[in-house]
C-alpha cells in the first residue's frame, strides 16, 4: 500500500527557504516517478516539479524553475523539495505523488496516482 507523507511546511517571509520532505512506504520511490504539487485556496492544484527513477531526470514548472529543486534520498525511500527564493505566490498546500511503478513519462502531470495529505507554506511579505 503506497503512503505518502509530507513534512516541513511553515511560515517564511519573502525571500527565505524551506525545505519539504515526503516519506513514502509501502514502495521503493526508485522505481516510481515522484513528484511535488501545489494548491492554493481558490486555485486549481498545480505541478510543481517531479523526478524520474534515475533520481536525476527532473523537470520543474516555469514558475518555480531555479528556485527549487527536487531530489531523492533512496537510502531513506524519501522524496525532497528544497525551496529558496520564496515569494507570497508560493503559498499554498504542497502534496508529494507518486505514479504506477516504472512510469517513464515522469513529466506529464496526469501520470501521478498516489498523494500525500500535504503540508501548508506560508510565504510572507
Amino acid at each position: 500500500q503506497v503512503q505518502l507523507v509530507e513534512s516541513g511546511g511553515g511560515s517564511v517571509q519573502v525571500g527565505g527557504s524551506l525545505r519539504l520532505s515526503c516519506a513514502a512506504s509501502g514502495f521503493t520511490i526508485n522505481t516510481y516517478c515522484m513528484g511535488w504539487f501545489r494548491q492554493a485556496p481558490g486555485k486549481e492544484r498545480e505541478a510543481v516539479a517531479g523526478i524520474a527513477w534515475d533520481g536525476y531526470t527532473a523537470t520543474y514548472s516555469e514558475s518555480v524553475k531555479g528556485r527549487f529543486t527536487i531530489s531523492t534520498d533512496n537510502a531513506k525511500n524519501t522524496l525532497y523539495l528544497q525551496m529558496n527564493s520564496l515569494k507570497p505566490e508560493d503559498s499554498a498546500m504542497y502534496s508529494c505523488a507518486a505514479s504506477a511503478p516504472y512510469e517513464v513519462f515522469c513529466h506529464r502531470w496526469e501520470r501521478y496516482k498516489s498523494w500525500g495529505q500535504g503540508t501548508q507554506v506560508t510565504v510572507s511579505s
